[in-house]
């Protein structure tokens, strides 16, 4: 069956970095567009980022322009997300997702189990 696995949460303080893995088994990884998104506590979960099948394509949410960076290793099966000047307003639990299609703009069928981000101020 299809998995993804993420990592690399934590606790960081305002100002810092995280890089996000997902790694994805059980399909392959790139045939698919990839995305990230986030929950924060009392939210609804929100998109952050996407990629497109080779990574020549990519699109961010407005609140995380310019600080998150997401980028793909189709030899890893593995979806990352640099996340940099970090502040509270980030705190959520981030999942990634596989898209049901290699471009942008689609539905993703396959959810990981997600992975905590606290951003201390």
């Amino acid at each position: 069956q299809v998995q993804l696995i993420e990592s690399g949460g934590g606790l960081v303080q305002a100002g810092g970095s995280l890089r996000l893995s997902c790694t994805v088994s059980g399909r392959t990884f790139s045939d698919y567009a990839m995305g990230w998104f986030r929950q924060a506590p009392g939210k609804e979960r929100e998109f952050v980022a996407a990629i497109s099948w080779g990574g020549g394509i990519t699109r961010y949410a407005n609140s995380v322009k310019g600080r998150f960076t997401i980028s793909r290793d189709n030899a890893k099966n593995t979806v990352y997300l640099q996340m940099n000047s970090l502040k509270p307003e980030d705190t959520a639990v981030y999942y990634c997702a596989s898209s049901v299609r290699a471009v942008l703009g689609y539905e993703y069928d396959y959810w990981g189990q997600g992975t905590q981000v606290t951003v201390s101020s």
